[in-house]
């Protein structure tokens, strides 16, 4: 699992000069920009929220990171949280889909720079909001930069959070066989997990940090979150 989704297909620079009229609002389509997502990022502020719903497993990224992921499906471009209609079925929405169709790139002097999709189907729609006005961000677009300067700032305490957990050697690597009913099978292989048995030999110093951090409480919920294998196998049975 090192292929992280992206749903972006010409994300380009936000300006007010040459966007100056542009508008947004809800896709036509809903969530089918994210209907083959079969897992993606989350920071470690959602597992509260996400864990309740989606195993939250590990992965090593392309470039070599490890960061948690929701996992959405059973199979490859399967998400089973997102139904013919574009409707997501699930209580949390994690916020790498929410923040679409916007997305932030470093520029200059490590600047955030605010890009947007140039081919979602919800700007310049009737009912749309602005997001300039007389050359100035609107409301909407202020609320936007907020969503992203927030989702930037967690992601990296996220990135220190795996790093740490990497340090204490604390992960492991699990292949799961997702079985139905009716016999058929789906192989979920390369994740990785907390190693229970090696949290419960931590040295106390170690276990202290991890509890006064707030790192534990991600820890059990990461660990309360594999449960959740069974909620896609049930969906997976629904929609057959």
């Amino acid at each position: 699992m090192k292929n992280l989704p992206m749903f972006y297909k010409n994300p380009l620079p936000l300006n007010r000069e040459t966007q100056a009229t542009l508008t947004v609002g809800s896709s036509p389509r809903g969530f089918q920009f994210a209907a083959s997502a079969q897992f993606v990022l989350l920071t470690g502020v959602e597992f509260f929220d996400a864990g309740r719903q989606f195993p939250i497993i590990f992965t090593a990224t392309a470039d070599k990171k490890i960061l948690p992921v929701a996992l959405l499906g059973l199979e490859k471009d399967e998400n089973l949280f997102v139904n013919a209609a574009g409707a997501w079925e699930g209580q949390y929405i994690p916020a790498y889909i929410r923040r679409y169709p916007f997305i932030t790139t470093e520029g200059p002097g490590d600047k955030m720079i605010v890009c947007y999709d140039e081919a979602f189907d919800g700007f310049n729609q009737e009912g749309g909001v602005p997001l300039f006005e007389a050359g100035e961000p609107t409301a909407k677009m202020k609320e936007v930069q907020s969503f992203l300067q927030d989702y930037y700032i967690q992601m990296q305490k996220t990135e220190l959070f795996c790093v740490g957990l990497a340090e204490l050697q604390l992960f492991r690597q699990i292949d799961v066989q997702a079985t139905m009913k009716d016999g058929r099978s789906y192989p979920l292989k390369g994740m990785l997990v907390v190693d229970e048995e090696k949290l419960a030999q931590l040295p106390e110093n170690d276990v202290v940090k991890l509890f006064r951090g707030g790192q534990m409480a991600l820890i059990h919920a990461h660990l309360m979150s594999l449960r959740n294998f069974g909620v896609l196998i049930d969906r997976k049975a629904g929609r057959q």
